[in-house]
């Protein structure tokens, strides 16, 4: 058994900061930190957020009810007002008075009846401050009131009036009166359909004010029916102080009538923050405003919030306590641990640690002695393991790049290829040339004796391009039956004739079923165009080359078109020199030569 000072660890006098006891102790700190702030922190969020929806809920519950009172109350009124104007009593009255043209008395006693008519439906109808009948002069003819006082008429309600329709006045504030009023009429006719006056009613804001104080009972909650401009018309508590005094800010009224979601915070016309809410009035430019104090509001959540603190710091002490009591009986053990790890880590596999603990720390030093016995063992198969993976390597890096049938590159490195040669030739100045090959009659073939037979031409295709091409060229299927030879620094008459001696192989190879086609040997049909000759981009000369291997289709296959001297016609039955036609129109004639490749 090695002895412990074998394992002691020799490093550099090191102050207490970055001593294992303190590096525990402060893991553990932190680690005790982080989920506790965290869970903290995402508690407080969630907690303010299930508070902020409570609060929004309980202010457009409130405000949505009250807002629903305000509607029916001032519906209320115009149908009152409605019902009023349409009494015989005031109609026949006043055609006595403008129609009839009765005597002094019979006018004093209609006017009397008009006034006591009016005087006692104001008496059961708190909501008004005054009844009042006007001619359309605009002067008033009888009055609720001992003494009338002047009413604020909208602009043009003399043609609503004559149209049949009420009047309704905006909202004002009279100097005998401390609360807000509001004028509203309705038009009286005679039996056939004439104007007479129009009855007014000066609505009183005070009772739907003593309404909305019923819907926050026991409840801190402030309810204000303001207009768009923020003006106050009536409200509960507090807010029934000053009416028509501005209570919202611009901004604010704004926001609130625009219906943004969520409480909105904004600083209250009594002094201090508060949330609120608003709910529209249906018909009416009006909107009931629920606010809160916000202090009040979340006075839940900082209390929590702060008693949430206060655990998480006397959490913090105990796991302090603790790490210091951990580290202290740990660090004996750990310093015999960290000098076999230094070991290791020096390349030392021949480690075996004692064991002097049978806690944790023991068990750990057990494990660690089979790991290092592990390493020793594995190190020799990680080596075998990593030769063997770059072998995998090397051969998936050639699958992807290799059509698997013919052997050949595919069509994607081809255009890779063809994109660096482009590249490379004008970077030099020097051309490459593309052979595009078509095996003729394949379709044929392959219907009539098979997949499996056309799968072998084209393989043997494959091995013809391989075994003839120099070490400098490039071969790729280019899909199907077609094939792509690039040549780099070989002119189209050199291509050419490399092309014949590739024709005249594949002519003469003894591919199965040769002598039983009904359409004779399996041949190919070539076309050949030239970079930068021909074309300025690959897709220009791969495009060339195309358009010359189907002039050699058109042609009767079995032949090579070069698209600089338009078709050359190679036939191997004559043992002549090569025919074609340049692109003049003059036959010329090559001499065949053998290529070695």
């Amino acid at each position: 058994m090695a002895s412990e000072e074998q394992f002691k660890p020799h490093f550099p006098q090191t102050s207490r900061l970055n001593s294992i006891k303190t590096k525990i102790i402060v893991f553990a700190v932190i680690a005790t930190v982080i989920p506790s702030v965290s869970m903290w922190w995402l508690s407080y969020v969630q907690n303010r957020k299930f508070l902020s929806e409570k609060i929004t809920q309980e202010l457009m519950d409130v405000s949505a009810q009250a807002s629903r009172e305000v509607d029916l109350w001032f519906k209320e009124r115009l149908y009152d007002v409605r019902v009023f104007s349409s009494s015989y009593m005031l109609s026949e009255n006043l055609e006595k008075i403008f129609l009839k043209n009765p005597g002094h008395t019979e006018t004093t006693v209609a006017l009397r009846r008009l006034k006591d008519y009016l005087g006692s439906v104001r008496e059961k109808f708190i909501s008004y401050d005054e009844l009042a009948i006007i001619e359309v002069q605009g002067n008033t003819v009888a009055s609720s009131a001992a003494q009338a006082s002047p009413v604020n008429m909208p602009d043009k309600w003399l043609d609503t009036a004559r149209a049949g329709k009420r009047i309704i006045g905006v909202p004002y504030r009279e100097d005998a009166v401390s609360n807000a009023v509001m004028v509203i009429g309705e038009p009286i006719q005679d039996g056939q359909g004439s104007l007479l006056g129009v009855l007014v009613a000066k609505l009183n804001f005070q009772t739907i004010g003593s309404s909305l104080e019923t819907y926050v009972q026991g409840q801190e909650v402030v309810l204000k029916l303001v207009t768009q401009a923020g003006l106050l018309l009536a409200g509960s508590g507090s807010a029934r102080a000053e009416p028509l005094k501005p209570v919202l800010t611009k901004g604010v009224a704004e926001k609130l009538f625009s219906g943004e979601s969520g409480p909105l915070g904004y600083e209250g016309s009594e002094g201090g923050t508060v949330v609120g809410t608003l709910k529209k009035v249906p018909e009416l430019n009006w909107g009931v405003v629920a606010e809160k104090d916000r202090e009040k509001a979340y006075a839940q959540i900082v209390r929590l919030r702060n008693l949430t603190l206060l655990l998480v710091a006397a959490v913090l002490l105990c796991i302090g306590l603790c790490a210091y009591w951990l580290g202290v009986a740990m660090v004996r053990p750990l310093r015999l641990l960290t000098g076999g790890a230094a070991r290791v880590s020096a390349g030392d596999l021949d480690v075996d640690v004692p064991v002097r603990t049978r806690t944790e720390i023991g068990y750990l030093t057990e494990v660690f002695n089979r790991m290092v016995a592990k390493l020793r063992q594995g190190r020799q198969e990680l080596a075998t393991a990593n030769e063997a993976l770059r072998e995998k390597n090397k051969q998936l890096e050639e699958f992807s790049i290799t059509d698997s049938l013919t052997g050949l590159y595919n069509r994607s490195h081809l255009m890779e290829t063809l994109a660096g040669e482009v590249a490379r030739s004008r970077r030099h100045y020097h051309p490459f040339t593309l052979l595009m090959m078509d095996i003729d009659h394949f379709k044929s073939y392959n219907d009539t004796y098979g997949h499996l037979a056309g799968d072998e031409v084209l393989r043997r295709t494959g091995l013809l391009l391989k075994e003839s091409i120099r070490n400098c060229d490039y071969a790729a299927r280019y899909g199907g039956e077609e094939f792509i030879v690039m040549m780099p620094n070989v002119s189209s008459d050199d291509a050419f004739q490399y092309a014949e001696y590739l024709r005249d192989s594949v002519a003469n190879h003894p591919f199965p079923h040769r002598e039983k086609q009904p359409f004779g040997f399996l041949s190919i049909s070539g076309g050949i165009a030239c970079f930068p000759n021909h074309g300025r981009s690959i897709q220009e000369v791969v495009r060339l080359a195309d358009r010359a291997l189907y002039k050699a289709k058109e042609g009767g296959r079995n032949r090579i078109v070069s698209h600089s001297s338009s078709l050359f016609i190679a036939d191997e039955t004559s043992p002549g020199p090569l025919q074609g036609v340049d692109p003049d129109g003059h036959v010329i004639h090559l001499e065949r030569n053998a290529v070695q490749r």
